[in-house]
């Protein structure tokens, strides 16, 4: 069973950039779909980017177009999700999650089709 780590959040000033680790422990990364979603105080979970298994395929929210990348280190086991041009509303915790697919080029944009989850990191970006 694979368990997930996120790491690297913390408080940066609008217009700032922090990069989140999601390590993985136990099993390989390379056959996971990875997600990132974000949820802040009073509202619901919300998805930010995903990743195919390779890497080669990726998609983001609009709101985190232009500003936010993720990539994936299948060696490493890590995925990363390097934010830049930080703003207020970016403010929430941040959670990877990923799901053991048998094709690569397939991403995941949903949450409820995630079955494994990190515990999440906190991200606050002051104004």
């Amino acid at each position: 069973q694979v368990q997930l780590v996120e790491s690297g959040g913390g408080l940066v000033q609008a217009g700032g950039s922090l990069r989140l680790s999601c390590a993985a422990s136990g099993r390989t990364l390379s056959t996971y779909a990875m997600g990132w979603f974000r949820q802040a105080p009073g509202k619901e979970r919300e998805f930010v980017a995903a990743i195919s298994r390779s890497g080669r395929a990726t998609y983001y929210a609009n709101s985190v177009k232009g500003r936010f990348a993720t990539s994936r280190d299948n060696v490493k086991n890590i995925v990363y999700l390097q934010m830049n041009s930080l703003k207020p509303e970016d403010t929430a915790v941040y959670y990877c999650a990923a799901r053991e697919l048998s094709t690569d080029w397939n991403i995941i944009l949903t949450s409820y089709e995630y079955d494994l989850w990190g515990q999440g990191t906190q991200v606050t970006v002051s104004s």
